[in-house]
């Protein structure tokens, strides 16, 4: 007995029992819309079917009839409007709720990420991560560093090595599209000699002389 009455308050509080119970209840007034129309519509052929046999005293009946039928028509659609304007708030409501809920859980997953997550530890990562970085940095270089004969090379050594390369590939590039490379007259230079030396080089001249 209990039970049934707890789960009876339980399903007043559901919102989704509440919209079914709202809708039940709107159908069963849209049913006795309905006799209630088809009750108007007889007490109205009725009244015409009187006046023909000239009572107008019943038609007079029958026509009161369909009026009161008709204000309980019209109090039916004032019951009927009132549920609808209940059941949109209601379902307004309902996405309210839901929607704050699961603004609620968000927040409480939330804080539960804050508290496994400490500030002094995030900083200690991005320390570790910046330390493992440059020591692969350091790596990286020292492995990409020449070593042992390639480390003694002359780097001017090497750029005069290469342009002479491709001075020869240019040369073989020509000869071989019929082209050929004017010579270059290579006249050798005499040293400059100094003041002193020339000097010398008079009076040595002049004992070969005597």
């Amino acid at each position: 007995m209990f039970s049934n009455f707890f789960n009876k308050r339980k399903q007043q509080r559901d919102p989704i029992a509440v919209l079914e119970k709202l809708n039940k209840t709107l159908e069963l007034l849209e049913k006795k819309e309905d006799v209630l129309l088809k009750k108007v519509n007889a007490e109205k052929e009725k009244a015409i079917e009187f006046i023909r046999r000239k009572n107008k005293r019943a038609a007079a009946q029958c026509v009161n009839r369909k009026k009161l039928y008709e204000q309980q028509i019209e109090q039916l659609g004032n019951f009927q409007l009132r549920i609808h304007d209940q059941m949109i708030m209601l379902e307004g409501a309902t996405v309210t709720a839901e929607t704050v809920a699961a603004l609620r859980t968000g927040a409480d997953a939330m804080k539960i990420v804050q508290k496994a997550t400490n500030i002094d530890d995030v900083d200690k990562t991005m320390d570790e991560i910046s330390l493992q970085t440059d020591n692969m940095r350091m790596i990286q270089e020292a492995v990409s560093s020449p070593i042992g004969a390639a480390s003694c090379f002359d780097e001017d050594e090497l750029e005069a090595e290469l342009e002479e390369l491709e001075a020869d590939e240019l040369e073989e590039q020509l000869l071989q599209s019929g082209t050929t490379v004017p010579a270059v007259s290579v006249q050798p230079t005499r040293p400059v000699m100094s003041t002193s030396e020339v000097d010398e080089l008079t009076a040595l001249q002049a004992e070969m002389a005597l």
